[in-house]
């Protein structure tokens, strides 16, 4: 559930042409894609191109999120949003409507692409999530309403991409738009003030929900009930001491999330390294056995080498002994 609700004013059908009032270009409406608290986004034709239009009644809104995708483009090798094509005004039955066009990204949403794909693509999708949060936070913005419905998996290559900025927050003010699942102020881990470890809070509850598609609510004591859902699934486990580490709100940077989650997959800790105990003793006497079979193979090499060792002397000894008496 978002932080705010509203019943858009908007329901263009497919074909609706959209022009803009002051670069005039025409956009051809082709389906809706989504919905939030501050507007409809469209796919649309534009001059032979899809691209996705986002329309809103509030000018404040498309400027704010306009400044957040303008943001993006200056970086260079991060594609955390879409790209930013067009911002321009509609006159619509008398009323003006603000728009923004954007560059739609084709993909599979986080959720499908890992039933589909598998949990191994799991630590390579977030490392790329969390190095675009990273430059995010760093030019002063928090993402604020991160789940898997905003993030799209494209191909070729694959990476992980955001599709809607509407909850895009500066740092320092309340965040403006939330879903209660990704949410710490629901979980009652921390409160809706816009910085890093808020949106690491909601990495954290992405990786827990490819475990729990369908989600849960809350029951009793938040952080009690998701340490349990992590400890049941034996997946999650692995993942147990970063997932808590941002649960609680104890990493300074995605960076710093990115280093450890990196550092888990590569060198897992002795506790995910424990072996059973009488696996233990098995590869004890396996070990044993191969020990006394290489030391057994060593003593048989060495006593055919001693054996030719003396042959050879023997054949020596013997020459000798027949040339003497020729002599």
């Amino acid at each position: 559930m978002m932080m705010n609700s509203m019943k858009s004013p908007f329901n263009f059908a497919s074909g609706t042409i959209i022009q803009g009032k002051w670069h005039h270009n025409r956009y051809t409406i082709i389906r809706e894609l989504g919905r939030g608290a501050n507007g409809i986004v469209y796919l649309a034709d534009w001059n032979g191109k899809k691209v996705a239009i986002k329309v809103s009644d509030n000018h404040v809104t498309i400027t704010s999120e306009v400044n957040v995708l303008k943001s993006f483009t200056k970086a260079q090798g991060v594609s955390l949003g879409p790209s930013l094509f067009d911002v321009d005004d509609w006159i619509h039955n008398g009323s003006q409507i603000s728009f923004y066009v954007m560059e739609y990204i084709a993909g599979t949403d986080l959720l499908t692409f890992i039933k589909q794909n598998g949990t191994t693509w799991l630590p390579v999708l977030i490392s790329q999530l969390l190095t675009d949060l990273d430059y995010l936070h760093k030019n002063g913005w928090v993402f604020g309403d991160l789940k898997p419905e905003n993030l799209l998996v494209t191909k070729s290559p694959v990476k992980i991409r955001c599709i809607d900025v509407g909850g895009t927050t500066m740092q320092g003010r309340a965040i403006k738009e939330f879903t209660e699942f990704f949410d710490r102020g629901y979980w009652g881990l921390g409160s809706r003030r816009a910085e890093p470890s808020y949106d690491l809070f909601a990495v954290a509850m992405i990786v827990i929900n490819l475990f729990y598609p369908k989600r849960f609510q809350k029951h009793g004591v938040g952080i009690e009930q998701l340490k349990k859902a992590i400890q049941d699934v034996k997946e999650l486990r692995q993942y147990r001491p970063i997932l808590l580490k941002a649960l609680a709100g104890k990493y300074s940077s995605a960076t710093e999330m990115k280093k450890e989650l990196l550092k888990l997959i590569h060198f897992p800790s002795a506790h995910h390294q424990t072996t059973p105990k009488y696996q233990t003793n098995k590869n004890q006497r396996a070990q044993t056995n191969n020990t006394r079979t290489r030391r057994k193979k060593q003593k048989n090499k060495h006593g055919i080498l001693e054996t030719i060792l003396i042959v050879a002397i023997v054949c020596i000894i013997y020459a000798v002994y027949i040339f003497e008496q020729i002599m």
